[in-house]
């Protein structure tokens, strides 16, 4: 993420940022998921496809998908009451 932030083309930031929110969106629900997931045949296989969609360098790649669908949407709903936990955290400490 910082070579992303660092470097002199801006959309590179962009799609690379947004990949690691997916990413880490991902990394998440599979934590939780997991557990029941890798009984299905093929699970890695997909997932190893999955992943390679969200970072595919093509207009309609994983990433922006699904961060412009489904985590920006609510993440626009949801922002204000995390800036208030964000910002109570930051005065008790």
């Amino acid at each position: 993420s910082i070579k992303a932030i660092e470097s002199s083309n801006k959309e590179d930031d962009t799609t690379w940022l947004t990949y690691w929110v997916v990413y880490g969106v991902f990394s998440i629900a599979e934590a939780f998921s997991d557990l029941f997931l890798y009984w299905f045949p093929f699970y890695y296989a997909g997932k190893c496809l999955f992943l390679v969609w969200c970072m595919a360098p093509v207009t309609w790649n994983g990433s922006q998908v699904l961060y412009q669908n489904f985590i920006r949407p609510y993440f626009l709903k949801h922002h204000q009451a995390v800036d208030n936990v964000l910002g109570n955290l930051g005065t008790k400490a």
